[in-house]
């Protein structure tokens, strides 16, 4: 009788071990996805400010992609350089491949 107590928990033990293992890859993957995938990518961008609202500027980078450059002190019509997230244009490449 002991022997089989004894076997069943080290039996639990792995078990427990294997569940911790699991979550533990998973954990990972997604820490990978959100650093890799989501994270931003800015490149400095040369930006042709279009528009001046209340919550900044909204300008037009020279590939056709509006981004909201926030607080600046531009009219419209005048460039700036500003930090533009890569991989927002990617995705809106991405949903709309037609441009």
């Amino acid at each position: 009788m002991t022997a089989i107590n004894s076997q069943s928990k080290r039996s639990g033990k792995n078990s427990t071990f294997i569940i911790g293992g699991v979550i533990a890859i998973v954990a990972g993957l997604l820490f990978a996805y959100l650093m890799f995938y989501t994270a931003p990518e800015e490149n400095m961008e040369l930006v042709k400010i279009i528009a001046v609202t209340n919550d900044g500027c909204i300008g037009e980078t020279l590939d056709g992609f509006s981004v909201n450059v926030g607080d600046c002190k531009a009219k419209p019509g005048q460039y700036v350089d500003v930090l533009v997230d890569q991989k927002t244009k990617d995705r809106a490449m991405a949903m709309n491949p037609t441009n």
